[in-house]
């Protein structure tokens, strides 16, 4: 599932936009000002932002600037009410991906989104598989030797971030940091307590677990 942060002010638009994208099975956080996103920025991990040119405090276009200033490396597609080339032009050289200007249908949307996660995800591939453990990324379709395995959202999340990235450690904390919202309360015994459900949904305790744990460093999905 990825995470992304949206940068909005007008409320009437961004929460009917989080709506489309938390059905379209998105993560999503709402930040309503500059200030605010670039603090975001700083401390959380995203896979996208979709940010607003005309934002209170730091403007959209700052942002971008001085997010790609600190190395943030994050797809950004930009919204606005400019059309202009020009404009487009200063949106794209301040650091964005990809720009969408205002009105805009939600299905446009979600194609741009789905365009820039494809660039910035390691696999593009709706079918992703480990041993014998298979998902279907598109109708979430969690299979073992051929046989159906139902996972909570929480569960599945964990697990496609595990597939998108094998023979990574992670940390419980950067764990958290990427599948669940910034302001959660999870903890490290979430992420074991979580870890230990999948293990023994998947058919497999540690050792023999494609889920491993790294002693004194955190969790890897070895293939």
């Amino acid at each position: 599932m990825a995470k992304i942060l949206f940068v909005e002010d007008e409320m009437d638009l961004a929460y009917p936009v989080k709506d489309w994208l938390m059905r379209e099975k998105y993560l999503v956080e709402i930040s309503d000002n500059g200030v605010d996103a670039l603090d975001k920025l700083r401390v959380y991990k995203y896979d996208l932002i979709i940010l607003d040119w005309m934002i209170p405090g730091n403007s959209g276009i700052e942002v971008c600037k001085r997010f790609r200033e600190i190395g943030g490396t994050t797809p950004i597609l930009l919204l606005t009410a400019k059309s202009q080339i020009s404009d487009k032009e200063t949106g794209l050289d301040a650091g964005a991906d990809d720009y969408l200007t205002k009105p805009f249908h939600l299905k446009e949307l979600s194609a741009r989104v789905r365009a820039l996660l494809r660039r910035h995800i390691q696999s593009t591939d709706s079918v992703l598989k480990t041993g014998n453990v298979s998902i279907d990324t598109l109708s979430r379709k969690v299979t073992v030797e051929s046989k159906e395995v139902h996972l909570v959202p929480k569960e599945y999340s964990l697990l496609e971030f595990f597939m998108r990235h094998p023979n990574q450690v992670f940390s419980a904390e950067a764990l958290i940091d990427r599948v669940w919202a910034s302001d959660t309360m999870a903890s490290a015994d979430t992420i074991r307590t979580y870890i230990k459900l999948l293990r023994k949904k998947l058919g497999n305790d540690e050792p023999s677990s494609i889920i491993k744990t790294v002693h004194g460093v955190g969790y890897k999905l070895e293939c």
